[in-house]
């Protein structure tokens, strides 16, 4: 157990989430006099823009996964431990956990976010989020699944279901995982199943707006489209899913695409344990925080990331959900901290923004950084290096680097496992046109 707050010597700063906020923030504060408690549901740090190619089978999951403890292992102020949190008591400065209860001097609450369906059940109980290394995994055997009961039905009109690729969502994480799948349609689906042809396989990206990639400049956005035309990938715009009964989905716009495989990419929510208080939760369940991180009406307990809401004259909205945001964010309370310990005066938080990019297949990529604009495989080794160099640990690094390096030499989608059968719920059985006719 750890001490109690009157056998401590420093103050204790817990943090709830090892994302990239929580983590940088427990990095900022080594060889402070503070002790750091970090809980988190899982062991381990993940690596989440590169979710979407464990999902897609050219990262394992351990790739981009990295051992919470091993991080911190030189961090002698620092104390993991593994539990779920289920309530925040702010009054009596106490976490709840499943393992024990700790008392705090200062708290960050740094849970991220999770899938937001905006009150679709029928979508939510049949679609695929990919919000963590488990959802990742459950895609990636679903997608191989599926192309396996494609080679047992011998007729094309049976096959379509299951040949149909739905992502929703135009945003980075939609943009890449589509090219990815399209990727592996174009260079591995013939060499892996004969037995298909390649033109039945079809992927579509389903955004509700009028661009994919809204964070990125216009010719961002063009530019990303024409990648996915060039790989197959039939993009609808302006345009939302409205049903899906695990067979087919509807849109907005009436149109129906028979499919086994949604995949959910169009929202995010914040996630958060019981004792923030409903008054201060603004749109997509985030946090309102001032502009120094800390929740509206508590002195000591801040947000930050996805799961908080920094609303200003500057960004109505809130900052956006990247990694930058939550890792200068964690900088930023870190700082802050110690200047209260110090009775020192902080400026607010201001975000600076480095610039967005995502890539689309082998050779496309699109960045932005302020006025400068790539495209193409320049683009595509700015992305490659960014990603590279921010993945923790220099075994990953390696890994990620060598994988990378025989994808595009050989265009093997790599890791093409069904280690663990992903049960889906049932849908309602297919009824064809001619048994209904007949009743």
């Amino acid at each position: 157990m750890l001490l109690n707050r009157s056998e401590r010597n420093f103050p204790r700063v817990i943090i709830i989430g090892a994302g990239f906020g929580g983590v940088e923030l427990a990095r900022q504060l080594k060889n402070k006099e503070v002790e750091v408690l970090l809980i988190d549901r899982n062991n381990y740090h993940t690596f989440q823009p590169l979710m979407y190619q464990v999902a897609t089978g050219t990262l394992a999951s351990d790739s981009i996964s990295f051992p919470l403890r091993k991080m911190f292992k030189n961090q002698s102020n620092f104390r993991f431990r593994l539990a779920e949190v289920l309530r925040i008591d702010s009054k009596n400065k106490i976490v709840h956990t499943s393992v024990a209860d700790y008392d705090y001097d200062y708290l960050v609450v740094a849970t991220g976010a999770t899938s937001n369906f905006f009150g679709n059940k029928q979508v939510e109980k049949y679609a695929l989020p990919m919000k963590n290394i488990i959802e990742a995994l459950n895609i990636r055997s679903y997608l191989l699944q599926n192309l396996e009961e494609a080679v047992l039905r011998k007729n094309t009109s049976d096959r379509e279901r299951y040949l149909n690729f739905v992502v929703v969502g135009g945003g980075p994480t939609g943009v890449e995982l589509s090219g990815a799948i399209a990727e592996y349609q174009q260079h591995m689906l013939k060499k892996d199943y004969p037995e298909l042809s390649t033109y039945e396989m079809k992927v579509f990206l389903v955004e509700g707006t009028g661009k994919i990639l809204g964070a990125l400049s216009e010719k961002s956005s063009r530019d990303a489209e024409r990648y996915l035309d060039e790989l197959g990938v039939k993009t609808i715009l302006n345009t939302v899913v409205t049903d899906y009964d695990g067979n087919t989905v509807t849109l907005s716009s009436g149109e129906q695409i028979p499919t086994k495989t949604v995949i959910w990419g169009a929202g995010v929510m914040g996630q958060m344990p019981e004792g923030i208080s409903s008054d201060i939760i603004e749109r997509g369940n985030r946090i309102r925080i001032n502009e120094q991180c800390q929740v509206e009406g508590e002195k000591d307990v801040y947000a930050i990331g996805d799961v908080s809401a920094m609303i200003t004259a500057e960004n109505p909205r809130g900052l956006p959900g990247v990694a930058p945001v939550a890792q200068q964010q964690g900088k930023y309370v870190a700082k802050h901290i110690l200047n209260q310990l110090n009775s020192q005066e902080t400026e607010n938080f201001k975000y600076f923004d480095k610039g967005s990019m995502a890539t689309v297949g082998r050779n496309r990529a699109v960045v932005d950084m302020g006025s400068l604009h790539m495209k193409g495989f320049l683009a595509w080794m700015t992305w490659m290096f960014v990603h590279l160099v921010s993945i923790f640990g220099f075994r990953n690094r390696l890994v990620t680097f060598v994988n990378w390096s025989i994808k595009f030499l050989t265009k093997n989608s790599g890791i093409r496992l069904i280690i663990h059968k992903y049960n889906r719920p049932e849908s309602e059985p297919v009824v064809k046109k001619e048994e209904v006719a007949t009743h």
